[in-house]
């Protein structure tokens, strides 16, 4: 089996419009015994969110963080990290994601001229927080199990030759609101879900993780998920380096043609084809290029 994960982050037609930077953020980090850690972002962009875009790049770094550390701490035995998330991960991941957040942003606030206070004159966390503002979602993919994260909007889709499954179901909020990153005890409102991979499991298959500007884009839910089964039909037809070298582009023309919002979109492409060793390149990781400047500077203040 070889696997290949690539992903691409564009500017919203209407962003470019109104000169907003790109709020999106990704990143992707491959273990050496083929774990695939993924996750995306999307930050508020709201006036109230000035911050959103530095926001979402930490709420990628933090998962990827996160996810990598329970990964190493069950190096040698993943079967018990599969009991430790079905069992805990629903509420021990959310917190661990939610307290680091919260933590870098503050420490990144620290380096700004404005750090807004309560009526106590103390730093108030929670006005800060919300400059911040940043839905994420995250996937692990591990040899025998996958663990999938969500607060706030965006998809995390799977498809094969049987067709289109959504890997979690979300609640839809009315309207321009989302779950966020931001808010306190944000924790609880995260949704996550473990399943076990099987080991006839259907090749090529692909995961397509995607912030909300992507489905947003379409007429309905069905057209969305046809485009997700287009996606997969090109991966089998024309191979991952194609997509990988058009995808900027397509994602571009999706939101001109569509919501007009940033979109990202993060894929995990799995093939019958023999992966060859000298190709296997031990714990690299993937930031989109519009976040690195964050990234660094998130990193930075650890």
């Amino acid at each position: 089996m070889k696997q290949t994960i690539f992903g691409e982050s564009v500017q919203g037609a209407s962003h470019k419009r109104s000169g907003m930077e790109c709020q999106d953020s990704y990143k992707k980090i491959e273990c050496d015994d083929g774990t695939i850690i993924m996750a995306v972002a999307d930050g508020h962009g709201s006036t109230s969110c000035p911050y959103s875009k530095t926001g979402s790049s930490i709420a990628v770094n933090v998962f990827c963080k996160v996810m990598e550390e329970f990964h190493d701490s069950y190096a040698d035995n993943i079967e018990m990290l599969l009991t430790y998330l079905n069992r805990e991960g629903d509420t021990k991941v959310a917190q661990a994601v939610d307290s680091e957040w919260k933590r870098r942003v503050l420490r990144a606030h620290n380096n700004r001229q404005k750090v807004p206070c309560s009526n106590a004159g103390e730093k108030d966390k929670q006005e800060i927080f919300m400059q911040y503002g940043s839905t994420l979602v995250g996937l692990m993919i591990t040899p025998i199990f996958l663990f999938a994260f969500q607060l706030g909007d965006g998809d995390i889709s799977y498809v094969d030759d049987n067709g289109f499954i959504q890997v979690i179901q979300t609640e839809k909020i009315l309207g321009t609101e989302t779950h966020s990153l931001s808010k306190i005890d944000s924790w609880k409102r995260a949704l996550s879900i473990v399943r076990r991979r099987r080991s006839s499991e259907n090749l090529p298959s692909a995961f397509l993780m995607s912030t909300d500007g992507f489905a947003n884009s379409y007429k309905n839910e069905d057209e969305f998920k046809k485009t997700c089964d287009d996606y997969f039909a090109m991966l089998k037809e024309h191979g991952a380096d194609a997509v990988k070298a058009n995808l900027k582009e397509w994602l571009a023309e999706t939101s001109e043609m569509g919501c007009g919002d940033d979109i990202t979109v993060l894929i995990a492409y799995f093939s019958n084809e023999v992966s060859a060793k000298e190709d296997i390149i031990p714990c690299c990781d993937e930031s989109s290029p519009s976040s690195e400047s964050e990234a660094n500077v998130d990193e930075q203040s650890e």
